[in-house]
């Protein structure tokens, strides 16, 4: 599967060369010719006899766009200066910092935000914690906790190398939903130490949003911190990735005319989105599900069945299928993939049912090639961004943390994810709906306030049942 050149490999080189003759012409040619895309060229500096200029190119990764420069330093009359990378710039110094929300331009404002006037606050605080939630930053502020154990498609990269991760999953915040986000990369891959920092740690915080852990530690982790907690705890790779999953394949079966309680799902990936995803689309009312991993269906004749996968075994696979994926995906109306690339081709996806679905979301090759499965399937959804139907984890986390902080939620429930699904589907009103239209754009000016509501009006509801 041939990967485009995207902007994420972007690199402005700043080129000087002769003021006359062809050369400004031959520099397109030239990235052209390695299977380049120019975005810019700029004048940095002209003279009668040289001129500079930026080039900015986008490449398919960092060996693709060193192929670039050579090209363009060997046109003839070209001296190349300056090669930059344009994402490393962005990420110069961090991409988030801290800022008064109450200006400090005299003596007065002063004793009112710091001494001797923030004592009064502090003492209204400790009759009452409750209050912390309306007169501190807690009332907005959600913490980004990762041990840099399961970082994207890296790995185990560790919390220094995390951070860049987390400082982006703020911005997110920040953007889309107003809510200040604080990453925290914690220096332990140990659950008690996680757990015991995240707990002291709370006080000072709306909402934890649990990243990057790895299972199947970060199952442990989300429980014992719900249990300890009076403020939601929601690890997103988990249930993020679960929420919009729920809401495409909402749209994807009314593009095709199905319903989720009738049809057969074939999923490979049992780890934490899998079986987060497999949880969710239970609730929600799916009936007929089979789980495969590395070593074929999960059944209850397994003999490696840890606690996760016992739970996967009890609840789904009712005729004890032990074949391959590929058996499993047979006859199937869904395929939901968040495991490794390539498990599928073309012959498999072929006998799925008619009008089947497929979500191959392995990242950044998925399951089975977009290309090919568009071949077989009536809809076809990815983990990237050069597909339609990207399923991508910002499109619910932002919305979800504000309907809990609006709430001031103290916990989060299958209910509130389901309700967010379908917030998040109804986004795509039924003009728009079609089979390379099935969520909405991240940047669609309501999806956050939708998802935020239905997220807000069920915590509230839960809230009054249990006072009443």
């Amino acid at each position: 599967m041939a990967t485009l050149p995207s902007v994420s490999y972007s690199i402005t080189v700043r080129l000087e060369l002769d003021a006359g003759g062809s050369a400004v012409g031959s520099l397109t040619n030239a990235v052209e010719q390695v299977g380049g895309m120019i975005t810019a060229l700029d004048v940095a500096a002209a003279g009668h006899e040289r001129i500079r200029i930026d080039v900015t190119c986008a490449a398919r990764d960092t060996e693709h766009a060193q192929a670039i420069v050579d090209a363009l330093g060997a046109v003839e009359g070209v001296v190349v200066h300056k090669v930059s990378d344009r994402t490393f710039l962005m990420h110069l110094g961090g991409k988030i910092e801290m800022k008064s929300k109450v200006p400090l331009r005299n003596r007065d404002e002063l004793s009112m935000a710091y001494t001797p006037g923030v004592a009064r606050v502090s003492q209204a605080i400790a009759a009452n914690k409750d209050d912390a939630r309306r007169l501190t930053i807690k009332r907005n502020s959600v913490a980004v906790v990762t041990d840099g154990s399961a970082v994207l498609g890296l790995g185990n990269i560790g919390p220094e190398a995390a951070m860049p991760v987390m400082e982006g999953k703020a911005a997110l915040f920040k953007r889309f939903a107003d809510i200040d986000a604080w990453p925290i990369a914690l220096d332990t891959q140990d659950v008690d130490e996680i757990v015991r920092t995240v707990q002291v740690l709370a006080p000072g915080f709306g909402g934890i949003n649990l990243e990057d852990i790895s299972a199947p530690r970060c199952f442990e982790v989300e429980a014992r911190l719900r249990e300890l907690l009076d403020i939601p705890v929601f690890h997103d790779d988990q249930h993020g990735t679960a929420i919009v999953v729920l809401a495409a394949l909402r749209n994807a079966l009314r593009v095709v005319g199905k319903k989720l309680g009738e049809v057969r799902i074939a999923m490979s990936g049992a780890g934490a989105a899998g079986t987060a995803i497999l949880k969710l689309l239970m609730h929600a009312g799916a009936r007929d599900v089979i789980v495969s991993d590395v070593h074929g269906a999960v059944h209850a004749g397994r003999e490696d069945l840890d606690p996760n996968l016992r739970w996967i075994a009890e609840h789904t696979n009712p005729e004890g299928y032990s074949g391959d994926l590929r058996g499993a995906v047979a006859g199937a109306d869904v395929f939901i993939g968040v495991s490794a690339p390539n498990l599928l081709n073309g012959d498999d996806i072929a006998e799925m049912n008619e009008d089947a679905i497929i979500f191959a979301l392995a990242n950044p090759d998925p399951e089975v090639d977009p290309d090919v499965a568009h071949l077989h399937a009536s809809v076809v959804a990815t983990g990237r961004s050069d597909y339609p139907n990207q399923i991508n984890n910002v499109l619910v986390f932002p919305g979800f943390f504000r309907g809990l902080l609006d709430a001031q939620s103290h916990d989060v429930t299958s209910d509130m994810m389901v309700a967010a699904a379908e917030a998040l589907a109804d986004v795509v009103t039924e003009d728009e709906l079609g089979p390379n239209y099935i969520i909405p754009s991240v940047f669609h000016s309501d999806l956050s306030t939708h998802v935020a509501t239905a997220v807000r009006e069920v915590a509230q509801r839960g809230q009054a049942a249990a006072q009443a």
